[in-house]
């Protein structure tokens, strides 16, 4: 198992590299720009808190994007929370269904380790790739918010990242359950997963019918607004996705293990 875990790691080292500088990077150009930005910013600001529902999607009527704490939810907010989706989707939906498209799985499943620990050793490396990117990108976003010198509460910055980071574990949860299902890459359904997740938490805050259902989809706790405005998580939306990562990821060890693999 930690053979295969090593072998993992190693083969999307590439992708952790290249999606973590790209998106922690781009929230730290965010971060930097924004003392070139102050004084446009508030006069923006109360335009976009009476734009209604737009403000209410992208969070603009909970906090001021004229204040530090604002400009940070609503553009980092908004980078990282995409992007840490899309990442965690394209590193889960194919790690298990790579080895049947590349004709390798009768092959790894020939040797002397059950599909229980390939499973494992590959879910484990998608958990580990998440917590690692996530603690990239908090380095990069806090040395800009450094070199920035506003005020960024620590707490609600931390619990932001993690939050983060549990939703990144619930998408992947799902996309490595869509894995085991499939014996070809499966990339385009991936994303495709996280981009409707994303759209279907901002549609979820403008609709007011939705937003009682809201809970259901793993970017509703996660949100950087209502986070650093000192807003409680509902339990509920912590609940499920506890729950769905669980039953996904019990799905998936059920799956693989029932399934024949092609050669």
């Amino acid at each position: 198992m930690k053979t295969i875990l090593m072998r993992e790691v190693r083969l999307n080292l590439k992708n952790l590299l290249i999606w973590s500088f790209v998106v922690g990077g781009i929230g730290m150009i965010c971060i930097l720009l924004y003392k070139s930005m102050e004084g446009d910013m508030k006069e923006m600001a109360d335009a976009f808190s009476n734009m209604g529902a737009f403000a209410d999607a992208f969070g603009m009527s909970t906090l001021s994007i004229a204040t530090f704490k604002g400009f940070f939810a609503t553009e980092v907010g908004t980078v990282h929370s995409l992007g840490s989706g899309m990442f965690a989707a394209l590193i889960a939906v194919c790690i298990l269904s790579k080895e049947e498209e590349g004709h390798t799985g009768e092959f790894l499943l020939s040797l002397p380790v059950s599909r229980t620990s390939v499973v494992a050793a590959k879910g484990l490396c998608v958990a580990v790739m998440l917590v690692v990117f996530t603690l990239f990108c908090s380095l990069l976003y806090w040395v800009g918010i450094l070199i920035v010198g506003d005020e960024m509460p620590v707490a609600g910055f931390l619990e932001f990242m993690g939050k983060q980071c549990l939703m990144d574990l619930e998408i992947g949860a799902v996309c490595f359950a869509v894995s085991s299902l499939s014996w070809k890459n499966r990339t385009g359904l991936g994303l495709g997963i996280a981009v409707l997740f994303y759209f279907y938490d901002i549609i979820g805050r403008v609709v007011p019918d939705l937003k009682d259902a809201l809970f259901i989809g793993p970017y509703s706790f996660a949100n950087a607004s209502e986070i650093l405005s000192g807003k409680e998580t509902e339990p509920a939306a912590i609940i499920t996705s506890l729950a769905v990562t669980a039953v996904c990821t019990v799905f998936a060890f059920l799956c693989y293990n029932k399934r024949d693999i092609a050669s």
